[in-house]
């Protein structure tokens, strides 16, 4: 039963997928250190902005804000720098190269001596997030078969949540000081390892007229050890055809080429999508989890609750890895963004009435709502976001569009995590929530009437 369980063509195990999963594994090294950032920091700014600060030094308001969001105006700098990159060296060694200022990241926590420090290394990680979100799913777009590509795609996410998870726990558990050297094993495993055993997508290598190199790296992330296979190579053989084909000029790419109908329609999907996203609070949330539990009305521990946050994550993204190549993207949206709308109005309401009432024998209701929020969001708003946002764009301007697309989404990063804890501030817990699932409703519209499905779209289709 095993056997023939791993022998179909969608099993990540499947011989011919087995190198495309190891890519996958090894790039999501960065992913998790990431997550690891993300995570780390939500309860660590609670105790820089108490008298048990780990620092010398306490943030106010306004600070955490800046830090808060300093990553999504990092990202917007990783998104343009990577735009300019990727058609010239490839994803992969776009991927190699954002290791770097993650590294700086942690090496500015460790020697912190205020805010700005704490800032500026934001400000890297961004750079290095803008640039990871731009290439890492191009990369596996172009070497993944398009029956795993949607699985391989949503473990972006997972790899992500693992890493918010660890960064919770870290945060919570581990001195301040600890945690930099720990995290820093994962960014330098994750350079040797695109140095040296990771090669070039196909795609990328044919564009470059690079063509034996791309049949062996075809051969290598298929897993195609000889001539004997029937058909083993036909696959290359089209794809080579159609790239030279299409893509003789793909570096003089024209303002006509981005007004196709085709392009056109992509761009209403992506903008609501963006929005969505990230106005749906899915990210803000997790980078201030801590102190939205305790601005909840909740007796429960905020660290303990976000920790038990960060399995949900888990599980959500975990989900989508599985229900994404069999359901569709489409239908994953729809409940997501339906559970995300349910999950924070009732979230919003416990808030609201817990300041006029005794709600303490309630106390585990935040942690409900907030965990089926995580879990909903995760399904499809997160899991599903960059394996659709790749999908959906025509094939010559892809990477140019996706990039622009990542760094709307960054700019908006920045808005979001600079205005949410203002926001909590000033409107109060339920207000916020509210807002977001106003904004997510709209988007929910949108998915059932207009969103187009990409499950096994074709990379070189448009």
């Amino acid at each position: 039963m095993f056997t023939k369980f791993v022998e179909r063509p969608n099993c990540l195990l499947n011989h011919r997928n087995r190198y495309q999963l190891l890519a996958t594994m090894l790039t999501n090294l960065l992913c998790i250190s990431h997550g690891t950032g993300i995570g780390w920091l939500s309860p660590i700014l609670r105790k820089l902005q108490s008298d048990e600060s780990p620092l010398d030094f306490q943030l106010t308001i306004s600070e955490v804000s800046w830090v808060g969001s300093a990553v999504g105006l990092g990202a917007l700098v990783g998104n343009a720098l990577t735009g300019l990159l990727l058609p010239r060296i490839g994803s992969r060694l776009c991927l190699l190269l954002v290791a770097i200022p993650h590294a700086g990241l942690w090496l500015l926590v460790y020697f912190a001596e205020g805010a700005e420090y704490l800032f500026i290394g934001r400000f890297l990680a961004g750079i290095s997030c803008g640039g990871m979100y731009v290439s890492h799913p191009i990369f596996l777009s172009e070497i993944s078969d398009a029956k795993i590509r949607g699985s391989l795609g949503a473990m972006l996410m997972l790899s992500v949540n693992v890493g918010i998870l660890l960064g919770y726990i870290l945060g919570t558990h581990l001195a301040y000081h600890i945690v930099p050297f720990a995290v820093l094993i994962l960014p330098i495993s994750y350079f040797i390892s695109m140095l040296f055993i990771l090669r070039d997508s196909p795609m990328h290598l044919i564009r470059k007229s690079k063509y034996k190199e791309a049949e062996q790296s075809f051969r290598y992330y298929k897993n195609i050890k000889d001539n004997n296979q029937p058909g083993a190579l036909t696959e290359f053989e089209e794809m080579k055809q159609t790239l030279t084909q299409s893509d003789k000029n793909s570096d003089e790419v024209t303002l006509k080429d981005f007004l196709t109908r085709p392009a056109l329609k992509a761009y209403c999907s992506a903008v609501v999508l963006l929005i969505v996203n990230q106005f749906s609070g899915l990210f803000a949330m997790v980078n201030y989890m801590s102190d939205i539990f305790a601005l909840s009305g909740t007796s429960m521990d905020p660290d303990t609750c976000t920790i038990i946050i960060g399995i949900v994550q888990i599980m959500g993204t975990y989900a989508t890895t599985l229900l994404c190549d069999i359901w569709g993207r489409r239908i994953l949206l729809v409940i997501s963004s339906a559970g995300v709308v349910v999950s924070l109005t009732c979230f919003g309401l416990f808030t609201y009435y817990a300041q006029w009432y005794d709600l303490s024998e309630w106390s585990w209701v935040p942690l409900f709502f907030m965990s089926l929020y995580i879990f909903l969001g995760n399904i499809g708003l997160v899991g599903c976001f960059f394996v659709l946002l790749v999908e959906m764009f025509p094939v010559k301007i892809r990477a140019r569009a996706a990039s622009i697309a990542i760094a709307i989404c960054s700019s908006f990063v920045f808005i979001i995590l600079n205005i949410f804890p203002l926001c909590m501030d000033q409107w109060g817990v339920p207000a916020t929530m509210w807002s977001c699932a106003g904004i997510t409703a709209l988007g929910f519209i949108y998915f059932v009437f207009f969103l187009k499905e990409t499950k096994g779209k074709s990379m070189l289709e448009d």
